[in-house]
Parts: structure tokens; C-alpha cells; sequence
């Protein structure tokens, strides 16, 4: 049976990667500093910071995702100065460019990489980084797929979650489509087996929202009530902060029922 590594196996996105791909059957071996706990999936030790262990990973690897990632901002859940002159590119680029060619030495027959919706006019440091990361694999001789994807829910209730003391929000008025990583994981492993290459169908939530309604429904579901200061920046400026609404393949979670699913209610009824 074909076996398939999921690097950033053990992430938010990374897990309901691989709950898919054991759902449909696959092999499975995980990358990661650390075994985890499922014993239904292979573990590789390895860090692609270092390239310690990736050799090892990937004997005998027909498919790689490539999930894993390294963003300051979505560690710590909050935004520092420092985010908007530097971010670390030990995993994305170095750490890519040495799973392609361990790859390709390996033998794997298909590399599917995880990428971000609108890279190309953003200009956060972590922005250009991703960017590198991804030409890198469109460079690479594997065979090969991305799938670029909006920003996630998890991510935007940590960031406002870290606003809860503030008693005056300042908000961007621009309009976006994040998405919840289970309906990214759908595409994602969709794309990874259907036999198809190259630049595939970008993926983003199913409502397109002003980012201000976005802050109020969040403030509805934690029951906080916290005035709101609208911020119009220009179209240019919007994009350059990463804030575009995706064309390609919309998924199926609202924000609205994605925060009921996680309330703190929801989460110690679990």
C-alpha cells in the first residue's frame, strides 16, 4: 500500500489532514520533533529546520503534504512589532528546499504543498517567506501541487481573544473569507490523490465579511461588549496585511458556527 507523509502533522490543520487520509485508507507516517499518541499512523522523528530525520522519513513515500509551517504570530497568538520586519525561514524555505531534494533522491511521486491565499501582493515578512517556500516547489522537478488557502478561524479567535482587555477595538473595514482547517484538510486531501498537478483551486471560507461584522460576531458568541473603531485602509494596503477574499473553492463551516462549535461551553461539554 502507497504510504503518505504529512509534515505539520501534529497542527491544527495537520491533524484533520490526517484523520482524512487514515479515513481513506492510506498509509500514514507523520513527521514530527516528537512521536504522538495515535497509534493508527507511522511516526517519523525528524525537524525540517535541521534536516535531521528526513531522509528516514521519507523511505518508501509515494505522496508528501507538506503542511508544516512556522509562523511567529500563530505560536504565540498575538501580533509584536518585530512580526512586520522578520520571520524565521528555517522550516518554509530551508526546510522545504531540503524535503524536495531528500524527495526527489527518495523517489516520491507526488508533493503537495500547503500555501496562503494572495502571497504574491503581500509584504509581511511571514508573507515572503511562505512565497519562497512556494516557488521553490513550483521550481522542484517532483511532481508536484499547491493549494493555497485563506487563514484560519482558530487563528483569528486566538488574535481577538488577545483584544478581550482592550475596551476599544480597532478594526480594518476591508472585506475577507477566512476558513476552518476541516474544510481546507477536504481539499487538501481531495487534491493530494485525484490524480491532478500543478496550481489547484484556492480554498476560503463560504462567506465573504466585512472584518468589522467579523469582530461583532465574535464579541456576539463570547458575550463581550467592546466598541468597535473602523479602520479603512486602502485596497493596497489591505492586500499588502494579507486581506483579499479567495475565487476558488469555498468551504462549508461559517465563523458564526464555528465559534459555537468551539465556546468555552461546547469545549468542557467535549
Amino acid at each position: 500500500m502507497a504510504l503518505t507523509l504529512v509534515t505539520g502533522g501534529t497542527g491544527h490543520l495537520g491533524r484533520d489532514i490526517v484523520d482524512r487520509v487514515v479515513r481513506a485508507g492510506h498509509r500514514v507516517r507523520v513527521l514530527a520533533r516528537a512521536p504522538g499518541a495515535r497509534s493508527d499512523v507511522e511516526w517519523a522523528a525528524g525537524d525540517l529546520a535541521t534536516g535531521v530525520g528526513l531522509r528516514a522519513a521519507l523511505h518508501d513515500v509515494d505522496t508528501v503534504i507538506h503542511a508544516a509551517t512556522w509562523s511567529p504570530i500563530a505560536r504565540r497568538g498575538s501580533i509584536r512589532p518585530i512580526d512586520f520586519f522578520r520571520s524565521p525561514s528555517a522550516v518554509d524555505v530551508e526546510g522545504t528546499e531540503r524535503l524536495l531534494a531528500f524527495g526527489a533522491e527518495a523517489g516520491v511521486r507526488h508533493f503537495l504543498h500547503v500555501s496562503i491565499v494572495g502571497l504574491d501582493e503581500a509584504t509581511l515578512p511571514y508573507s515572503r517567506v511562505k512565497l519562497a517556500g512556494e516557488r521553490l516547489v513550483r521550481a522542484s522537478s517532483l511532481s508536484w501541487s499547491v493549494v493555497r488557502a485563506m487563514p484560519f478561524y482558530y487563528l483569528f479567535d486566538r488574535l481577538l481573544s488577545g483584544l478581550a482587555w482592550l475596551p476599544v477595538w480597532p478594526v480594518p473595514t476591508t472585506r475577507f473569507n477566512p476558513v476552518d482547517t476541516s474544510d481546507v484538510a477536504d481539499h487538501v486531501v481531495t487534491c493530494a490523490f485525484d490524480g491532478q498537478r500543478g496550481v489547484r483551486a484556492e480554498i476560503g471560507g463560504p462567506e465573504t465579511l466585512d472584518l468589522v461584522l467579523f469582530a461583532r460576531q465574535y464579541q456576539d458568541a463570547r458575550r463581550l461588549h467592546r466598541r468597535i473603531l473602523p479602520i479603512d485602509l486602502s485596497e493596497t494596503r489591505a492586500r499588502g496585511m494579507g486581506f483579499v477574499v479567495s475565487q476558488g473553492v469555498r468551504g462549508r463551516l461559517t465563523w458564526t458556527d464555528w465559534l459555537r462549535r468551539n465556546s468555552p461551553e461546547a469545549r468542557s461539554a467535549a
